[in-house]
């Protein structure tokens, strides 16, 4: 029997040696590694902190004592030793575990997370109600150098030294956040090394003065205050001193026994407590120990999609769509974005480039390389990011913020304050923006168009290609003020001639119109345009002809133009790849029903309520916003039309023949 089959819970940790300790750690690697290649996922964070894992759960008691993990994407070798190893095989995947941290998953799970710079924050409250409530548990941060760059890690340490509780804070130090990391937070950590004999002379000294009878406890208060002295003299790099917090290492982040010794010190001072450990990112797997950077997400092994490949019927048979060319001679929405930077940067030199911790992630890579001067990478700070993008513009340069959807939400003060107000040209693009593969509730980009409808002066930019999404890159950068370009985590669709046609704002282009007229108008923006495409198709094959029209803009939308064309049809299926909620499809729809006449209008999105891990294609069909959702939704509504209409004309022939 595997050592792995003996851990069914941490308290098993606890009864292993530590050479056995170690034989586990490389079952772990074996298992998160086979894993996350089918099944995609964090591999190199998480291969970086097995180890580290190993030694709190054998010091800590979880979950009486909390380990708050911060983003959650390291928190794998966590699950696989809290029972749930049986479904490990199935992490990201639908139904399946989670790849962050989620309290309705296990209760060794202390707080659910998947944003950055959160993790000490939640520790401090957890520890608050410990101590409020009588509880002696202890409550542990674990927060990578990277995620320490953000501001309210910062705001956190200081309330902790203030408080003077004794939260543990482990900072894992492995020089790389996603992308390397950069400042001047990174270098002091490189610095900190002379700490380590200090943090020996002061435990000895404290041992000996204590250890004096009868004079010991009063002679410790006077000794203290000349260490403080000494070390103001001698250590210079006095951070978390400063804050409050005592400070421990760097120490190995692999060894185990070391590791646990200063856990088990840490815990027993009961003090705010920095554990500095250094660990490699990608340990035991040799490509991702040489670039962690591209092994910090691994995709999953390619598999069809059983909604698309079991529905004959919707696949397109459009003579303009060549459905037939293989997906992966077309670029994912970020590497054309990436492409569109670097062509928007040749043609005008006051382009520059700004993203947090994300240079790979945005595709802003090649941009990078090309022009290393004009990319600005401020470490996990989105809201930095902002406003310093929005001081480059007021000073005449273009910038482009490239984040995550998600990571939007935290600067919703800064887009709208230091952005909107003053009408400046920052052009914000919107990677992972919609349906989100795999990454779960935290990662899912379905708020941004409700969030930020309400900004003044913003124009919202949905591209439906890669050419369109270039286009709208340079429409951006051509305005005047704001601009937000969304596009989803995914291959980009087949190019079409109308993406061609130039842009106007609030204005959108027919994808697909037939010759003669037709009973349905499909409604869309992004990448919902080709699922329309082929829900259009599905609805032609059982005999009802459909159109495709294309938004384009999210915001400004001519309303008044859209309801005069929406009008010709019998019914309108408006599609919007975000919450349904505050849509711009649902303000849409109303307007359709409330010119009057018999067209009927329906809205689809997705519910307020994010959707749990699963893969792009099933979470589209689960909010009926996938090809075949769209077309039995249409189909459906016009069959529940018919049926209404011929109840009204028999009512009226009865009350006629009466």
């Amino acid at each position: 029997m595997s050592i792995l089959e003996r851990v069914g819970s941490p308290d098993d940790i606890k009864r292993l040696s530590v050479r056995e300790l170690y034989r586990l750690a490389a079952e772990i690697r074996g298992l998160i590694i086979s894993t996350v290649t089918v099944n995609g996922g964090h591999l190199a964070s998480n291969l970086g902190v097995v180890e580290l894992t190993l030694a709190l759960h054998r010091v800590f008691d979880t979950p009486r004592d909390s380990i708050v993990w911060d983003v959650g994407h390291q928190s794998y070798t966590h699950k696989i030793i809290t029972g749930r190893l049986g479904s490990f095989r199935q992490i990201r995947r639908s139904g399946g575990l989670s790849g962050f941290p989620k309290r309705s998953e296990s209760v060794h799970d202390a707080f659910d997370a998947g944003h950055a710079s959160t993790s000490i924050s939640a520790a401090l409250g957890l520890l608050a109600a410990n101590a409020r409530l009588g509880d002696p548990g202890s409550v542990i941060a674990v927060i990578g150098d990277g995620a320490l760059t953000g501001g309210m890690a910062y705001e956190a340490m200081s309330h902790a030294g203030q408080l003077g509780l004794p939260l543990i804070v482990v900072l894992n130090d492995n020089a790389m956040s996603i992308s390397r990391n950069v400042g001047a937070v990174s270098r002091y950590l490189s610095r900190l090394s002379a700490t380590v004999r200090y943090q020996k002379i002061r435990r000895l000294v404290d041992k000996v003065i204590l250890g004096v009878p009868y004079f010991g406890p009063h002679l410790h208060p006077i000794v203290l205050r000349i260490k403080r002295a000494a070390k103001a003299i001698f250590f210079k790099e006095s951070l978390f001193s400063d804050l409050g917090f005592e400070y421990a290492g760097p120490i190995d982040g692999h060894n185990i026994q070391v590791l646990t010794d200063v856990f088990a010190q840490a815990r027993a001072i009961r003090k705010p407590v920095v554990v500095h450990v250094v660990t490699k990112k990608g340990k035991g797997h040799p490509a991702a120990e040489l670039n962690p950077a591209a092994f910090h997400g691994v995709s999953p092994e390619i598999q069809s999609s059983p909604a698309v490949q079991s529905s004959p019927e919707i696949q397109s048979s459009d003579p303009l769509d060549p459905a037939g060319a293989p997906a992966a001679k077309r670029p994912t929405f970020t590497a054309a974005f990436g492409r569109a930077m670097v062509a928007a940067a040749a043609a005008d030199p006051r382009v520059v480039g700004v993203t947090a911790a994300m240079s790979s992630g945005t595709g802003l890579g090649d941009f990078q390389r090309a022009y290393p001067a004009r990319f600005f990478d401020v470490g996990i700070a989105e809201e930095h990011a902002v406003t310093f993008a929005a001081g480059m513009a007021a000073g005449g340069l273009r910038p482009v913020v490239a984040i995550y959807s998600t990571f939007m939400q935290r600067v919703f003060d800064q887009v709208h304050h230091d952005v909107a107000l003053e009408g400046l040209p920052v052009v914000f693009a919107l990677d992972r923006a919609g349906a989100v593969p795999d990454d779960g509730e935290t990662h899912q980009g379905i708020y941004d168009i409700q969030a930020y409808r309400a900004v003044p002066g913003l124009a919202i930019i949905a591209p439906a290609s890669a050419s369109e999404l270039d286009q709208a890159l340079r429409w951006a950068l051509s305005a005047s003020g704001p601009t937000m370009i969304r596009y989803p985590k995914a291959v980009c669709p087949p190019e079409r001639p109308v993406y061609a046609e130039p842009f106007v704002a609030g204005k959108g282009v027919f994808v697909r119109k037939s010759d003669s007229a037709a009973s349905i108008l499909f409604v869309a923006s992004g990448a919902l345009v080709d699922e329309s495409l082929r829900a259009a198709t599905a609805c032609a094959s059982s005999g009802v002809a459909a159109d495709v029209y294309h938004l384009r803009f999210l915001k400004p939308v001519d309303t008044a133009a859209f309801v005069e064309v929406a009008r010709r049809y019998g019914l309108v299926v408006i599609a919007e790849e975000g919450v349904l909620t505050g849509s711009v499809a649902s303000d849409l729809a109303a307007a359709v029903i409330a010119a009057g006449g018999d067209t009927k209008a329906v809205a689809l999105g997705f519910d307020e309520r994010p959707l749990p891990q699963a893969r792009r294609e099933e979470l589209l069909s689960a909010a009926g916003l996938s090809a075949s959702g769209l077309a039995v939704t249409a189909l459906s509504a016009m069959a529940a039309s018919a049926i209404a209409i011929g109840a009204r004309n028999a009512g009226a022939s009865s009350r006629s023949g009466a």
